[in-house]
């Protein structure tokens, strides 16, 4: 029995050294506000989440169409740009003037008229009309061109009238690409078109809503936005104007989760919009017999301002650089159920659930009997001698 006493305290005195070495998923709660709270350079902000962290992150959205660019709908005029195709019909008053036809056939507009062939905008801005010269048109529409035509045609044809369209508009279309059926320059109408509009006329998306993000260049700027916002939210469904790019992109969205959790996995979205409290649901919940309840964690980068407006004294970075942020989580706290329905999981967001000190005490012990079993077994077998 001497011996066995021996052996034990031996091993627990083993053990108690030693601690820091039993197996574990992650540091305790305690461990992590400990190594936040150590020294002058701290390494990353650890907030608890409350009514002002939701708030703070409620404000840090990330940017919208309708943010960013408004609604606008395009000019009712369009105009006529370089690279545009364009043509011009001209008639006249009576017969044998400049644009008389000889005779009158199927494709021909009447024995006053005649079809100039369709012409590119050149890269002066300017068409050819017979007897009037070069015209400029960029920048002019329709009316305003047909008005200058006939100015030029005054006096050399009889009583002229002048029509122009443009069968391709080219500097009055928007481009789309990526995961589209068809990517193209899509022409915008007068009735002003859509981006749904837009990506439709490509022939819709090719990957699931979820994983879809429809970006959109417009006079420099960029914003991109998920397509399931695009489509629940009817104030992102924004007017495409002239020359806009718009770019739908597949980009499959996942968060990680580790620690006494029911599955420790990288978990896809179902759908955008996820908050913490269904990431995690999604992940099975906490253990009930490991985890402790006080220590759940969500771990991202934040802006350099998110920062600071989180923690008041964290120290001077640069306004570009990424920030280490941790969100402590007690959900033995009932309104800490109510705070994670309003906060919003990103892309490659951690979250990590931390066991309880009790586990950390059992295994404790588990080591003990497992050291001390040899010991025990040899002072019976001693003993029987």
């Amino acid at each position: 029995m001497r011996i066995g006493t021996i052996g034990f305290s031996m091993a627990a005195g083993l053990v108690l050294a030693g601690c820091a070495a039993l197996p574990s998923t992650g540091p305790t709660s305690m461990e992590v506000t400990e190594q936040a709270n150590a020294g002058t350079d701290v390494r990353f902000v650890l907030r608890n989440v409350d009514d002002h962290v939701v708030s703070v992150l409620a404000s840090t959205r990330p940017p919208t169409f309708h943010g960013s660019f408004g609604d606008s709908r395009p000019a009712p005029g369009q105009r006529i740009g370089i690279g545009d195709t364009v043509q011009v019909t001209v008639w006249e008053a009576a017969a044998g003037g400049l644009f008389s036809s000889p005779a009158i056939d199927r494709n021909s507009t009447g024995a006053r008229s005649a079809v100039i062939p369709p012409q590119i905008v050149a890269k002066d801005g300017s068409i050819t009309v017979p007897y009037a010269g070069r015209i400029r048109v960029a920048g002019l529409t329709t009316p305003e061109v047909e008005e200058r035509i006939v100015t030029g045609l005054t006096g050399k044809a009889i009583e002229p009238q002048v029509l122009v369209t443009v069968p391709l508009g080219l500097s009055n279309s928007v481009t789309i690409l990526g995961e589209v059926t068809n990517g193209a320059r899509v022409p915008l109408s007068v009735r002003g078109e859509r981006i749904l509009d837009v990506i439709a006329s490509a022939g819709g998306i090719r990957a699931p809503a979820h994983e879809t993000f429809v970006t959109l260049q417009r006079r420099g700027r960029t914003a991109a936005v998920p397509m399931q916002r695009l489509v629940l939210n009817a104030a992102e469904n924004i007017y495409a104007h002239p020359d806009d790019v718009i770019t739908v992109v597949r980009d499959p969205q996942t968060y990680s989760v580790f620690g006494a959790a029911g599955r420790n996995a990288v978990v896809p979205f179902d759908a955008a919009g996820m908050t913490l409290e269904q990431a995690v649901a999604k992940a099975g919940g906490l253990l009930d017999w490991r985890s402790d309840p006080t220590g759940v964690f969500l771990l991202r980068y934040e802006s350099a301002s998110v920062a600071r407006m989180l923690d008041h004294e964290f120290k001077i970075v640069p306004p570009d650089a990424k920030v280490p942020v941790i969100y402590k989580l007690n959900m033995r706290d009932a309104k800490s159920f109510f705070l994670a329905q309003n906060i919003h999981i990103r892309n490659r967001d951690m979250i990590y659930v931390a066991n309880a000190p009790v586990t950390e005490f059992q295994k404790i012990i588990g080591v003990l009997l497992t050291a001390a079993q040899p010991v025990a077994t040899g002072a019976s077998i001693a003993s029987g001698f």
